[in-house]
């Protein structure tokens, strides 16, 4: 049984994640120890709200090093909602530019559609030999609550590393929902609250570390 931990920060929905990941099968831990999420088998960073009260979050528990000392070994981290903007450069929001943990180039900012937040249940266009959508439908529905999102994928295509695998969705523009980058994974739409296909999602992920 993988030993994920839930990154206690302050933000996200924990409980609904911890009990979401135990019914795919997962021992999970929430808290914001630095050695026990460094070490666990996976880390999840959930995040509702504003970026720049996440981000300040993150840094009060070391989150960004956490983060980054785990992603160097090649130790899986999951981002959900506001803990896959915060994987971002930076966030923009209501004029205040705050600076993100900078494992993805690109900026968190304001979705251009007539209705926000983007709320409800929303299809996703994945790419091919995803490991999170593996066995879903391309009608299958995922539950979003958010007005801001990554409105541009700027990761210069390389060479030297596969490029990361990005899924968007639709809604009065296109924007990143997901994206799978080696140890790193992460979902703008909300597993924990999308029923039997956030289930498969996290099944898919939690599959993943235990290779």
């Amino acid at each position: 049984m993988a030993r994920i931990v839930v990154l206690d920060y302050g933000s996200g929905n924990l409980r609904s994640a911890e009990r979401a990941l135990e019914r795919v099968g997962a021992d999970v831990t929430v808290t914001s120890d630095f050695d026990a999420a460094t070490e666990a088998d996976g880390l999840v960073v959930p995040g509702v709200g504003a970026f720049a009260a996440c981000m300040q979050g993150l840094h009060a528990v070391r989150g960004p090093q956490i983060i980054g000392r785990r992603l160097a070994g090649g130790r899986p981290v999951l981002g959900i909602c506001v803990g896959m903007q915060v994987m971002f450069e930076r966030g923009v929001e209501f004029d205040e530019d705050t600076e993100g943990c900078g494992e993805w180039p690109g900026t968190v900012e304001r979705i251009q559609a007539d209705v926000l937040p983007h709320m409800g249940w929303n299809t996703v266009r994945t790419p091919q030999d995803s490991t999170l959508f593996a066995g879903l439908d391309a009608d299958t529905r995922f539950y979003f609550v958010h007005s801001f999102g990554v409105r541009r994928w700027t990761l210069e295509p390389s060479h030297a590393i596969a490029a990361p695998k990005v899924t968007w969705t639709h809604h009065g523009e296109d924007v990143v929902a997901a994206v799978e980058n080696g140890p790193l994974s992460a979902t703008q739409f909300h597993p924990e609250k999308s029923g039997d296909a956030g289930a498969a999602v996290l099944e898919n992920w939690l599959r993943s570390v235990k290779g």
